[in-house]
């Protein structure tokens, strides 16, 4: 995926371009999320706890406009959440996604994928949780044509684990 040259300047501060993906996956001790938020939002703070806990490596970045961020790594309003999640190799990962459903994403990405989001912020997906409460939920599957289609349905918050 080429970037623009002002994002690719900001996600080169943000980690190493020696990364090299291997071309059947890759593994999570490889990943890198550089991770795009506004500086107060907590339940952002969740999903990255959350990230962690599965093995993830995360780099927070404050940009003065998030927006415009989403705007430029191709993420539509539609598929938008409170914070984006970008890996060394230009994958996107929008919203409270489950690391389970990343792990898989990233072990076989599809042809002409972007990446996954969880448009909106769900109760009880990661870092929205409120005691028991759960709303289900889709995992988009965005294309970089701008089309989209459902990666998984989370029903309860035992199927996100």
């Amino acid at each position: 995926m080429l970037l623009p040259k002002r994002l690719l300047a900001t996600l080169s501060l943000a980690f190493s371009l020696s990364y090299s993906a291997s071309a059947a996956g890759q593994s999570i001790d490889d990943v890198t999320l550089n991770v795009f938020k506004d500086v107060n939002c907590g339940c952002c703070v969740g999903w990255i706890d959350h990230m962690q806990e599965a093995g993830f490596v995360s780099k927070i970045n404050h940009p003065r406009d998030l927006n415009g961020v989403k705007e430029e790594l191709g993420v539509l309003p539609k598929w938008q959440s409170c914070h984006t999640a970008v890996t060394q190799d230009g994958f996107v990962f929008e919203g409270h996604i489950p690391a389970k459903y990343i792990e898989q994403f990233l072990a076989n990405p599809p042809e002409g994928a972007l990446g996954l989001a969880v448009p909106g912020m769900p109760l009880g997906s990661p870092g929205m949780e409120m005691g028991s409460r759960f709303t289900p939920y889709d995992i988009v599957l965005m294309h970089k044509d701008g089309s989209s289609s459902v990666f998984a349905h989370v029903e309860s918050a035992a199927v996100q684990k």
